[in-house]
């Protein structure tokens, strides 16, 4: 099986644990025969534990140094911040990853202006991919954030909920941030064929099980806390789950198969702008673009009120000095409008 492309990947943050699953992970899924490993600690052994699983075909680079890094890179993966520690929320890192978040979009923009896509992940990613798409230059439809997790995480509790298996629950949308003010959709889910909305609180059954309306709200706050959760289960936050869901969405700017799980993306509408948010999308080698938004009422309150979370935090980081007021963005990157 041939590499998907031979276009540099850079994978930052390459010495934790989430950027050494998305090595790996890349390499078996053989996106890029030029993979090179960055971080501020040293990187080399994550690189030299890859040539150990024989990935004897793919050119892996370590560095340490952000011009070796980032220099003719096309594609780049980030998770390179601080993880959250048990008892913190996403937002609780946003002043040192807010600033991480600057560094890394200057890079890209004075080392690789030309790179095809970026996905970030580094929390809270919402705030942080805003920031590193102002500072690289870059269109608005070629770096994406990873939102993806919370709409697995639904996935997930509604198989194990009704004892099925994950691919009979389809379409499950998280909106909005991604973190606990997010908006958890039900109306576009169907549950074995069934429209979840014609299950909760009706008595029908599903494989023998029911759904009230109190067990999905507190469906809906576990899915919002499924971070948190992974902590107290593993004692550290998760790495495998965005490792894989993000190598899947690079994967598709490459040209691989097209990602079709909400990502964040930059959104400038009437009712949402100057924001970057999870909403109904598409990710291919076009890069990503939003698709219309269905939901009831009460879901679209969900998602207005995320919507004004998101804002309070970017407000929050205009008033720290990392990036400045919204009629200013212009002047750093023309394509943010």
């Amino acid at each position: 099986m041939a590499f998907l492309t031979d276009e540099k990947l850079t994978i930052v943050g390459a010495a934790g644990m989430i950027g050494s699953n998305m090595a790996q992970t890349a390499l078996m899924m053989k996106l890029s025969s030029n993979i090179c490993l960055y971080d501020v600690f040293s990187p080399e052994g994550v690189a030299e534990e890859m040539r150990h699983c024989g990935f004897g075909e793919a050119n892996i680079v370590a560095t340490t140094d952000a011009k070796e890094a980032f220099t003719g890179a096309k594609y780049i993966v980030s998770s390179g911040g601080a993880p959250r520690k048990e008892g913190m929320t996403r937002e609780d890192l946003l002043a040192g990853n807010a600033n991480i978040a600057k560094e890394l979009g200057q890079n890209i923009k004075t080392y690789c202006p030309d790179a095809k896509h970026v996905v970030i992940i580094f929390n809270p990613a919402d705030i942080t991919g805003l920031v590193t798409l102002l500072y690289s230059g870059l269109k608005p439809n070629q770096l994406s954030t990873l939102a993806a997790l919370d709409s697995t995480r639904l996935q997930s509790a509604l198989a194990k909920h009704f004892g099925i298996k994950q691919c009979e629950v389809k379409n499950c949308c998280t909106f909005g941030g991604h973190g606990e003010q997010m908006a958890v959709f039900a109306s576009p889910v169907t549950i074995d064929g069934t429209p979840l909305l014609d299950i909760i609180g009706t008595g029908k059954e599903i494989n023998g099980k029911t759904l009230s309306k109190e067990e999905w709200a507190e469906m809906q706050k576990a899915v919002t806390q499924g971070g948190s959760a992974i902590i107290k289960l593993r004692g550290r936050s998760s790495f495998q789950s965005p490792a894989y869901v993000a190598i899947e969405m690079i994967a598709a700017a490459m040209g691989g198969p097209e990602f079709y799980w909400p990502v964040g993306t930059y959104v400038n509408t009437e009712k949402y702008h100057h924001i970057m948010m999870a909403m109904p999308s598409r990710l291919t080698s076009d890069g990503t673009y939003c698709k219309a938004i269905t939901g009831t009422e009460e879901e679209f309150a969900a998602l207005d009120a995320s919507y004004e979370h998101l804002c309070a935090l970017r407000d929050q980081v205009i008033g720290m000095g990392v990036i400045p007021p919204v009629e200013e963005w212009k002047n750093i990157n023309p394509n943010m409008r």
